[in-house]
């Protein structure tokens, strides 16, 4: 009789587990429906606090591996962070408009940003918003964890990335009528976004891990997500939590093909080094493509200069893949057939922002426009950040065997050791028992 019951524990134990982590999902996208659907601000609290809990038990959902519980720790308190400031805003808000009621905040926001009135109190409770949004959505430099919790099973991956880590943009479409009101936490907002959209980019290129890139490939669209909230481009950013969500989800739940699916595709491989003056005249016809149709589509950079930043960027990721297209094929057919391409994606960007805007008209304030220098040197030095980024890249390759460039690679391919820090901070604050320690040394 013992033979049989130890070949069937096994399946036991799965049994138990599969029914742990339905058990738990369930209830993480239960609070996550309660967030979304919230329609006042003491409900949605509750909500966040909720999710963010829900959640870490999924991340500590194989105890056994000490990675994840130290990556689960690190989420852990820096969710609790994240839920102080909220709550902070939460009073704040109360204390400013004695309602907790969405509508009801919003609409007084609005009149209270039509009268000019004194706003002291608000530009406190807009600072606390942002400080949430930017802790809940792994922004620099609270990151580090989420390339971290790669070890629990890959629908919690595709629900992570897909849905919970938007919350920090939602919250700041929810409470949008408040944040408007505050120019230094907008402006905080779109410094932090930027700086990690693009420090996410850079280090998304370094990584072996399809996971682990995917990861530092939420980062970076987080980041170009709160930059867009920064810079008054509410709509587009709503737009942007749709677009990633339904491409996240799909990008962890095949990511057990993506090996395939990379070799099925055809990418232009570099015959040569890049021609310094072809890659710049893409990236000015990038430039020029964007000018032109976002005057088309009534986008510019001095009106909507959330949604015209975030086009330039994507029309130059695609001037790179023409530039090498044109060094691997130089002929007529092939450079017609990459401008085609740019013209379409342009279009269908700009047509997508124009029509989100209007859709989202009487949810969310309109696009702002530039509000000082400060906002303009913001979208310069994104702009030029990103066309360094994208020069850097078509180089790499062809001078990998120098030192330093060596060197510059594994400095980025470890997130520049930030992450080293914080899990000794964590460690500190949270110390690991022994047994897992010991765990951790065998592995």
């Amino acid at each position: 009789m013992a033979a049989p019951d130890h070949a069937q524990r096994p399946s036991r134990d799965f049994a138990c587990t599969r029914r742990g982590v339905h058990t738990w999902l369930c209830l993480t996208l239960a609070a996550v429906l309660g967030l979304v659907t919230s329609g006042n601000l003491f409900q949605l609290a509750l909500a966040w606090i909720a999710t963010s809990l829900c959640l870490h038990q999924l991340l500590v959902f194989y105890p056994d591996r000490p990675k994840a519980q130290l990556a689960a720790r690190k989420k852990f308190l820096i969710s609790r962070l994240g839920d102080l400031c909220l709550v902070g805003a939460l009073v704040l808000i109360y204390g400013a408009f004695g309602s907790l009621d969405l509508p009801a905040i919003a609409s007084a926001a609005r009149q209270l940003q039509q009268s000019g009135a004194d706003q002291t109190l608000l530009h406190a409770a807009a600072a606390l918003i942002v400080a949430s949004a930017l802790l809940k959505s792994a922004q620099f430099p609270f990151h580090g964890w989420l390339p971290e919790v790669m070890e629990t099973p890959t629908p919690v991956s595709a629900l992570l990335h897909a849905g919970i880590i938007n919350a920090g943009g939602f919250l700041i479409l929810r409470l949008s009528d408040v944040v408007a009101l505050s120019t230094p936490a907008l402006d905080a907002l779109a410094i932090v976004g930027g700086f990690t959209a693009l420090f996410g980019s850079v280090v998304m290129l370094t990584q072996t891990s399809v996971k682990v890139s995917l990861a530092w490939s939420t980062i970076a669209q987080m980041g170009f997500m709160l930059l867009q909230c920064g810079l008054g481009a509410y709509a587009a950013a709503m737009l942007h939590i749709v677009a990633h969500a339904l491409y996240k989800a799909h990008a962890f739940l095949a990511s057990g093909s993506i090996i395939d699916l990379a070799r099925a595709s055809w990418a232009p491989a570099p015959s040569g080094r890049p021609h310094p003056l072809r890659l710049a005249a893409v990236l000015a016809g990038a430039g020029v493509l964007s000018v032109a149709m976002g005057t088309l589509f009534g986008a510019s950079l001095t009106e909507t200069p959330g949604v015209f930043v975030l086009g330039f960027i994507l029309l130059m990721g695609l001037a790179q893949l023409i530039d090498a297209s044109l060094g691997a094929q130089p002929s007529l057919r092939v450079a017609a057939g990459g401008l085609a391409l740019a013209v379409a994606v342009a279009v269908a960007y700009f047509a997508l922002q124009l029509g989100a805007e209007h859709l989202l008209a009487a949810a969310l304030p309109a696009n702002q426009a530039l509000r000082g220098p400060l906002d303009l040197a913001i979208v310069g030095l994104t702009v030029l950040s990103f066309a360094s980024v994208t020069v850097l890249q078509s180089l790499l390759p062809f001078r990998a065997a120098e030192p330093r460039w060596q060197s510059l690679y594994v400095h980025l391919a470890n997130g520049l050791y930030l992450n080293a820090l914080a899990n000794r901070l964590t460690l500190r604050l949270w110390p690991a028992p022994q047994r897992t320690l010991n765990q951790g040394a065998k592995a």
